[in-house]
């Protein structure tokens, strides 16, 4: 195939993600919907849709396919040693108040939304039950990491450990995924009609996540963008699944498994991660312009990394 045609290849899996994120754009210039619809479709994406999703997906997976522990240990690891070299770097280079909210904007990413939104898009429903164990892998490591990275530089930000364990414990992503996990181990199967239901209602999880993220960028925020977000914008969706995926590759991951690395691994910043940094008396602008930032740049960045992945055969 020639490059021009794989890369067109490339655009026919990627652009259908981002152009629902354009479509939050527009459809809030428009003024079709506001900050209210995006509010509470964000949280019916959250406590039902995406969670119905992960769990009917694993439900209908065969596992000994979407259970990859090798590749499950990656992304620990990358998610790991990532956030102590971004915190490294940061000791050198940002200001002391804005260390914690840079390091958890460059290294926690949207893999439960955009990360699995394009997992499912290039490869199915293998793509889709794999991707939800690894969203259920990198949820609870986010949470704690950026909880350490945020009350080191903002000690007077309360927030105990107890209370961190039980947001954990109570998310209903990992609850759907050890749902699902448990279930199809089970040996039993859902009635038809449950799982049709189901199916339709999951059906919005992704489309409506993706609007709502279009829904919440601001092209002023992104103006407005220091230094700093530019740099932890640079890092996220560059350097990290750059250097990620070349060791994943080095130590013989390949294929399916090197490409989902990188979806997730290059998602952009979450927009958990302004939530969280507001609640801890962090600087909530510098996390908004970097999510702001990584979001429009990832349509280019992830592009062109699959492209590139497919290109040298390190995809096939």
């Amino acid at each position: 195939m020639s490059p021009s045609a794989l890369f067109a290849e490339t655009l026919s899996v990627t652009f259908p993600v981002f152009a629902m994120v354009l479509l939050g754009v527009a459809l809030k210039r428009l003024k079709w919907i506001d900050s209210a619809f995006v509010n509470t479709s964000s949280a019916l994406v959250f406590r039902g849709a995406m969670p119905t999703l992960l769990f009917l997906s694993l439900v209908d997976a065969d596992m000994s396919q979407a259970i990859i522990p090798d590749l499950m240990a990656y992304l620990a690891l990358a998610t790991v040693a990532s956030f102590l070299l971004i915190w490294w770097w940061a000791t050198r280079r940002v200001a002391f108040e804005d260390r914690g909210v840079y390091v958890q904007a460059a290294f926690r990413g949207n893999g439960g939304i955009i990360g699995l939104a394009l997992a499912a898009s290039m490869y199915g429903h293998f793509g889709l039950s794999t991707g939800s164990v690894q969203v259920a892998t990198i949820i609870p490591l986010y949470n704690v990491l950026a909880v350490i990275v945020l009350a080191w530089y903002q000690p007077q930000a309360r927030t105990g450990w107890r209370s961190i364990v039980l947001k954990i414990v109570k998310n209903p992503l990992i609850l759907s995924v050890v749902a699902g996990l448990s279930f199809a181990a089970s040996g039993l199967a859902l009635p038809g009609w449950l799982h049709t239901s189901g199916e339709y209602f999951a059906n919005l999880a992704l489309p409506l996540a993706l609007i709502s993220i279009g829904g919440t960028m601001s092209m002023t925020t992104i103006r407005e963008a220091s230094g700093a977000a530019l740099g932890a914008s640079l890092i996220k969706m560059v350097s990290m699944p750059a250097v990620a995926v070349l060791v994943a590759w080095l130590v013989g991951f390949e294929g399916r498994e090197l490409v989902l690395l990188f979806l997730f691994l290059g998602s952009p910043s979450a927009a958990a991660s302004f939530v969280m940094a507001r609640a801890m008396g962090g600087n909530a602008r510098l996390a908004a312009n970097t999510v702001a930032i990584t979001t429009l740049a990832s349509s280019v960045t992830i592009t062109l990394g699959v492209f590139i992945l497919q290109i040298t055969g390190l995809a096939s």
